[in-house]
């Protein structure tokens, strides 16, 4: 049930339509929900699937957001372990059914009735929203918001997917692509010990990988990246964070042996990969998802510990419609960050 009082949100009033700054009414949380003064929430490519309509059970109007940093206001009934004030994060898993399999073996991720914030209620692109207290992930003092926002749908992603992965410190690990998700795939599996491999287009981007942590660097738009993984004796790992395809599918003969090509950048087009060349090295190629709360609790965790920091453009709420298009156009300073001023 809606109060009187009110408060901003972004609203997309159907698909495709543009991003409007609205006054909308202030809910209460229900039993198991709480009520969440947001002040930050990044912006994803994937913000743009849900505003296009192509994420089922999208509602419109819909308010989009799903990598939020705020402070808990107000408790719904049933709720135990959380406090009025506390810091939490949410990001794509908004909540599960919590009775299916994969729920009761820890991986609501995959739950057939996610909630993703955003889709299965309104987002962060707002003041105030009510979550399941379910979705909540503690934030380290060390973080601020803007820097934890990131980190609750990019930053659990790529950290999620490489420490579940069969490479061990000292392993050759390579992430494919420079933005988003790559730029902190780096630096995680930098901090992780791995000997990291960054792989973008462009020698100008030599530096930038270095800096974020990489030992080495390789320009796709000249190097034949198979080759050249295979010259420090195969990746263990190859984490995929862009959205094409034929790249993806060009890393498979630099694996070594037993290697994986973890995908998290979403394309539709297909892969290009021949069964000979999985059965050749007992290669594996499989998609990743983010993780449940307690994942980005950890990512988190493992961020503040050891300096680990998505690169961020503040813009304030209000702006975001200028935001959400210069991320689409590819411009933005790896993650665009809305803040709210609370």
């Amino acid at each position: 049930m809606s109060s009187s009082v009110m408060h901003r949100a972004v609203q997309v009033a159907e698909p495709g339509g543009d991003l409007s700054l609205v006054r909308a009414g202030t809910q209460e949380p229900g039993p198991g929900q709480v009520r969440v003064t947001v002040e930050a929430c990044g912006v994803c490519h994937s913000d743009a699937l849900i505003t296009a309509g192509h994420i089922p059970g999208t509602a419109f109007p819909v308010t989009p957001g799903h990598e939020i940093a705020g402070r808990i206001d107000t408790i719904g009934d049933g709720v135990v372990g959380w406090s009025v004030g506390d810091r939490v994060a949410i990001g794509w898993y908004g909540g599960s059914c919590g009775h299916c399999d994969a729920c009761r073996e820890g991986d609501g991720i995959l739950c057939p009735e996610l909630q993703v914030p955003g889709v299965a209620y309104a987002g962060g692109f707002a003041d105030s929203m009510v979550v399941p207290a379910v979705a909540l992930a503690a934030v380290p003092d060390e973080l601020t918001a803007v820097e934890a926002a990131p980190l609750a749908c990019a930053g659990v992603t790529v950290y999620n997917a490489l420490r579940r992965s069969s490479a061990r410190s000292g392993d050759t690990v390579a992430i494919l692509g420079l933005g988003g998700l790559g730029h902190l795939g780096v630096q995680f599996a930098s901090k992780m010990g791995f000997d990291t491999v960054a792989m973008a287009r462009g020698p100008e981007k030599a530096s930038l990988a270095h800096k974020l942590g990489a030992a080495h660097y390789i320009d796709t738009a000249t190097a034949n990246m198979a080759d050249a993984l295979q010259a420090k004796r195969g990746a263990k790992v190859v984490l995929a964070t862009v959205t094409n395809a034929a790249a993806m599918s060009q890393t498979i003969d630099g694996l070594g042996r037993r290697g994986e090509l973890i995908i998290v950048g979403v394309a539709m087009e297909q892969l290009d990969i021949t069964p000979l060349q999985l059965v050749g090295g007992a290669k594996r190629v499989h998609g990743h998802a983010s993780g449940i709360a307690v994942d980005t609790q950890d990512t988190m965790r493992f961020a503040a510990q050891n300096g680990v920091r998505a690169w961020t453009e503040e813009v304030p709420l209000e702006e975001a419609g200028a935001a959400f298009q210069k991320m689409l156009s590819g411009r933005a300073r790896f993650r665009m960050v809305l803040t709210t001023g609370n």
